[in-house]
């Protein structure tokens, strides 16, 4: 499962888009990321080429289980990560821009350790 920032960024939208409005268009994710539609429309066969998406007739989109699957686990670490360094005193706008950046590079392995340190487990022994 290898995707790009880009693609990441497009599932996590649609993600949080989703949990907002009934359905998600791809005018909904221009507004919501600034882009031009053009572009958006690009991504989004992109996403349906690699079946990260399924686009209805009336122009819905809706996540697979592979999409949905990343879209996930990058709002998870977006969440956790921007949460971890706004508790260390980074402002929110600061710690939310490097979140973004951050949740795409972090391997699982460090990540899982981060999300553990912070919920106040013991880092696994295969992990040490």
């Amino acid at each position: 499962m290898h995707t790009t920032e880009s693609s990441e960024n497009y599932l996590e939208t649609i993600l949080i888009l989703s949990r907002k409005l009934p359905v998600v268009r791809s005018v909904d994710i221009a507004n919501e990321l600034g882009f031009k539609k053009p572009s958006v429309s690009i991504a989004m066969k992109n996403l349906r080429e690699n079946n990260y998406i399924t686009v209805t007739d009336a122009g819905f989109i809706y996540l697979t289980e592979s999409g949905k699957s990343i879209a996930e686990m990058i709002y998870e670490r977006h969440e956790l990560l921007s949460a971890w360094l706004t508790k260390l005193g980074v402002p929110e706008e600061i710690a939310i821009e490097d979140a973004c950046r951050i949740e795409h590079v972090i391997s699982r392995t460090s990540f899982d350790a981060i999300k553990n340190h912070v919920k106040g487990q013991p880092i696994p022994k295969d992990m040490a």
